[in-house]
């Protein structure tokens, strides 16, 4: 029993204390401010283009440009509001700590405004339901006497001026489908109804006309007595795989042309000023919901914290899409209203969760005292290595952070000022003033200092920084565009929609572990390579494969195959290009490479969703995929130039250890 009790006790080390930990409650407690974030995130990204779309038919250009608001704006706010909670003072922040407030002020503005994001469109979406409705009674019309009917008159047009958005030539010719069949499709002919399951299969909506006055009802239900009425079948087979995408995107186009342009200017004003509101409010606490976790974290310990953190995220993405994919198999007209006040809800129940855990000051004060026990300094590498700092990279107001988290952003004005300082701190703020007075070179001069491998391993750098631009530049065209494209170029209801991109994503997730046993074994640039040759053969499949079918279930089960591929390839990418950027980077430029690497991924996303929304305006919907497939085939062939920022490959025939496999695992769960 004794010796049992022995092998059990735990290791000490020379000093006699226990093995440093992380506190996995501790950090799953913060890690509910990172669930609050990407719950919105979540739900916006996939709603919100549903929304404009279905209220103001925006052309895609514009409707990415609303899209790629929210990365325009992080660019700036998140490292501002970033550095106004590390330097924050005042009651609240000696009551509660610095991150605390801007988490609580932040989600209580974000949820006050959310809820009338899509409030302010009830209106706009009800005239454009109504805009649609007669619409629809106006083409599918039969008139008596009347030879040609409106549907036949719009398919000529579309056929003759080959208007690729709402007519596919090559699609009808691969069918054996010529103009004049195409032009003569009539929805009450060859008619077969099915029960609907999912919105995929069958259909079973009829209008008709009373008096001008177009009513939608069901298969089953009959005319009110004594009346006589007008039926206009919705759809039939040939209707759904030929014709439906097209008028879709004609719909779309009329209601931005006849409603939005002439009546909804003070809508989608309204709109927009209070969507900016909410991306400010949700910017305005990102940034301090991420420190925190540094915060009460020892250094040492911050990579397994920041994997948690990120898991906490997930659980928060899970219940957005949960959310979502269960309002949108409904067709309320309050559906969006209803998915916006849900996740409100999530969000201030997250809070609550925050608070009532949650106690920052205690919890950066213990790890202060870890920190102090254990001889934990933040900045010893900083003070050991001043040497190699690059003359002009610092200047006199850059923020630094003494050995108890006060931060100092200048060289003491005064002998007193200098004594409240640490030894550490005081020294590094020399240093730093030092090098600010340093005569900054010029470019030229700057590049002839640098020895050949310094050379280049920036070389290498910009590459790989250029390589994760275009692959952003690829794969946020189609997440930013993914629902609008699933429902209107395949048919499919937002609910399928939303279904096939959870379980794509969350199938795919399996691969975060073994992605990292592959890079240990080939290295992260092959790794990489492979990642993105998986997005090209996903995008090419889609491209080429996926079109409508008078069985939805069909395109819808091939799609999330196929975007399956590309789920893999995503992961495979996100796990090993952070670490690749940060491998070049030295103990002085980490958080500078870290913001270079964020502002290659941002500014990406948010100029591709209005460069995508051009290609499917003036070519064609599909023509998305081969453009993203084309930005990623970019940035193959950049990353194959890279010479540097490879991992160490473990030998043939040797196994990994168990802490190389514990720090792959962190890596993955790590990976944003």
């Amino acid at each position: 029993m004794k010796k049992k009790a022995t092998e059990s006790a735990p290791m000490l080390d020379e000093q006699g204390r226990k093995p440093l930990k992380l506190d996995y409650p501790q950090t799953i407690k913060v890690g509910f401010a990172f669930a609050i974030i990407m719950l919105f995130w979540t739900a916006y990204d996939f709603v919100v283009p549903l929304l404009l779309e279905h209220a103001y038919g925006l052309p895609n250009s514009l409707r990415g440009l609303i899209m790629g608001l929210d990365n325009l704006l992080s660019l700036f706010m998140l490292p501002f509001f970033g550095k106004l909670s590390d330097n924050a003072k005042g009651k609240l922040t000696k009551k509660f700590g610095k991150r605390t407030p801007f988490i609580v002020i932040g989600t209580l503005a974000s949820v006050l405004l959310m809820v009338f994001v899509p409030v302010a469109t009830l209106s706009q979406q009800k005239n454009a339901n109504t805009y649609v409705d007669n619409l629809r009674a106006e083409i599918f019309a039969t008139q008596e006497g009347q030879e040609v009917t409106e549907l036949e008159k719009l398919l000529t047009k579309w056929y003759d001026e080959n208007e690729t958005n709402y007519c596919d030539k090559s699609y009808l010719k691969m069918n054996n489908i010529s103009k004049e069949e195409y032009v003569k499709l009539r929805l009450d002919e060859n008619f077969s109804s099915k029960k609907a399951v999912l919105n995929m299969i069958g259909s079973e909506t009829y209008y008709y006309v009373i008096d001008g006055e177009t009513v939608e009802v069901q298969l089953t239900d009959t005319a009110p007595s004594g009346e006589t009425y007008q039926v206009i079948k919705e759809r039939n087979e040939k209707y759904t795989k030929f014709v439906a995408s097209g008028m879709n995107n004609y719909e779309s186009d009329m209601i931005y042309a006849n409603v939005t342009r002439k009546t909804g200017g003070a809508s989608i004003g309204v709109y927009m000023v209070i969507l900016l509101l909410v991306l400010v409010a949700m910017a305005t606490f990102r940034s301090p919901a991420v420190a925190l976790m540094p915060d009460v974290t020892p250094k040492p310990l911050r990579s397994q914290g920041n994997a948690m953190i990120n898991l906490c995220g997930g659980v928060g993405g899970a219940i957005a899409f949960l959310i979502y994919t269960v309002v949108l198999f409904g067709s309320s007209l309050y559906n969006y209203v209803i998915i916006f006040a849900s996740v409100a809800a999530g969000m201030l129940l997250l809070l609550a969760g925050f608070l009532a855990l949650v106690k920052e000051r205690k919890m950066v004060d213990r790890c202060q005292e870890i920190c102090k026990e254990y001889g934990i300094d933040d900045f010893a590498d900083e003070t050991e290595n001043t040497e190699n700092v690059e003359a002009g990279a610092l200047s006199s107001d850059a923020v630094m952070t003494d050995t108890a988290g006060n931060f100092v952003a200048d060289m003491p004005e005064t002998p007193d000022k200098a004594e409240e300082m640490s030894p550490e701190t005081l020294e590094f703020a020399q240093e730093v003033a030092k090098n600010a007075k340093t005569p900054r070179k010029s470019p030229k001069e700057w590049w002839t200092s640098k020895s050949k491998e310094e050379q280049s391993k920036l070389v290498s750098f910009w590459l790989i920084l250029a390589s994760i631009f275009m692959w952003f530049m690829g794969y946020n065209a189609i997440s930013s565009n993914l629902s609008v494209y699933t429902t209107k170029a395949l048919n499919l209801s937002a609910g399928v929609a939303s279904i096939i991109s959870g379980v794509s994503m969350g199938i795919s997730a399996i691969a975060f572990i073994p992605v990292g046993y592959m890079a240990a074994k080939i290295g992260r640039r092959k790794s990489i390579i492979i990642g993105f040759g998986l997005a090209v053969i996903s995008f090419v499949l889609i491209f080429f494969f996926i079109k409508p079918n008078d069985k939805a279930i069909i395109p819808a089960v091939l799609f999330a195959l196929f975007y399956l591929i590309a789920g893999f390839g995503l992961i495979i990418a996100n796990v090993n290009t952070f670490p690749m950027v940060t491998e070049l980077s030295t103990s002085q430029t980490l958080g500078q490479y870290t913001g270079y690497y964020y502002m290659a991924t941002m500014s990406a996303q948010a100029i591709t969703p209005f460069i995508a929304g051009l290609v499917m305006d003036y070519i064609s919907n599909t023509a998305l995929f081969m453009y993203s497939a084309i930005c990623v085939i970019i940035a193959i062939v950049l990353m194959v130039f890279v010479k540097h920022g490879d991992s160490a490959i473990v030998g043939k025939g040797r196994k990994l250890t168990k802490e190389e496999k514990k720090q792959i695992r962190l890596d993955a769960l790590d990976a944003d």
